[in-house]
């Protein structure tokens, strides 16, 4: 009844190639067992560009002036965007309830407050934190933005639509779900008062230069994301981190991601709802 689309072969020679490319270009790694992904995903591409296998459309990727924009099109492709709201409650907690209360008393004089959810897939994550900052009620007056950038072009325009199916509140309180929703034909839409503070743009984490634009930042979530990198892209998004917090600024990993081997740069700060990374030397708020 279905007709399945034909997977084109991909040669191990080629799929190293083509890994490398990607590699290079943001920082994902597929190791040696990923090759099927590669050719079931990236097949449909080759179609589309009425290139006859994998060899062609690596001198695609790798010569063509249309390059870059092509690995923006991989990128839509091959990245995992699985989240939801309310992600890892108790470093959730630890944001709400020790971070946000510090950066109120060394923000208070110039009441700024900016975070940045680097890799926000579809927008989940920095709605999540400005909701929680909006629930401190001591920010009101404040300039606070909430930052979500991501690779992949497909998810963040879900992002700035902002609606949201039923999966993507697995672990959501109903007191969310009525203050910061609105129930349309089934879906959810995020709520103005979540909203306003929020913004996204398509960002490669392994660009320090676009990263520059960004300003400086409180706070950086970047939640299960370094686990797909390999160690040498790690090191440059974690320096580049580094670059774009204050002093004394925090950076958030995924409860399965660590700094072991990849910097020194951070001290381990144990909070009472979860540990997490800071920025050492100097006082928090120096922009």
């Amino acid at each position: 009844m279905f007709e399945q689309e034909e997977i084109i072969p991909l040669p191990e020679d080629v799929f190293r190639l083509i890994r490398d490319i990607i590699k290079d270009y943001c920082g994902l790694y597929f190791d040696d067992t990923s090759r099927y992904l590669l050719e079931k995903r990236l097949s449909r591409r080759i179609r589309n560009h009425h290139l006859s296998d994998f060899r062609d459309y690596y001198r695609f990727i790798r010569y063509d002036k249309r390059a870059e924009e092509e690995l923006t099109a991989i990128m839509d492709v091959l990245t995992v965007n699985e989240t939801y709201f309310f992600r890892e409650q108790n470093q959730l907690k630890a944001f709400s309830e020790e971070i946000l209360e510090e950066l109120r008393t060394v923000n208070r004089e110039k009441k700024t407050l900016r975070v940045w959810s680097a890799g926000c897939s579809t927008g989940e994550e920095p709605y999540t934190i400005a909701m929680l900052i909006n629930e401190k009620g001591h920010f009101h007056g404040w300039d606070i933005e909430v930052h979500g950038s991501d690779i992949n072009q497909r998810v963040l325009q879900t992002a700035r639509r902002g609606v949201y199916r039923r999966n993507s509140f697995r672990t959501t309180e109903p007191y969310f779900m009525s203050k910061y929703f609105v129930e349309e034909d089934g879906s959810f839409k995020i709520s103005d008062a979540a909203k306003k503070h929020v913004n996204f743009s398509y960002l490669n984490l392994l660009d320090p230069f676009k990263s520059k634009f960004l300003g400086k930042m409180d706070v950086i979530f970047c939640r299960n994301v370094l686990i797909y990198f390999d160690n040498a892209s790690r090191r440059r998004v974690i320096e580049n981190f580094h670059d774009r917090l204050v002093d004394g600024g925090y950076l958030l990993l995924g409860h399965a991601e660590s700094l072991i081997n990849i910097s020194t740069a951070f001290t381990l700060k144990h909070l009472k709802n979860d540990m997490v990374y800071q920025k050492p030397n100097g006082t928090m708020g120096n922009k």
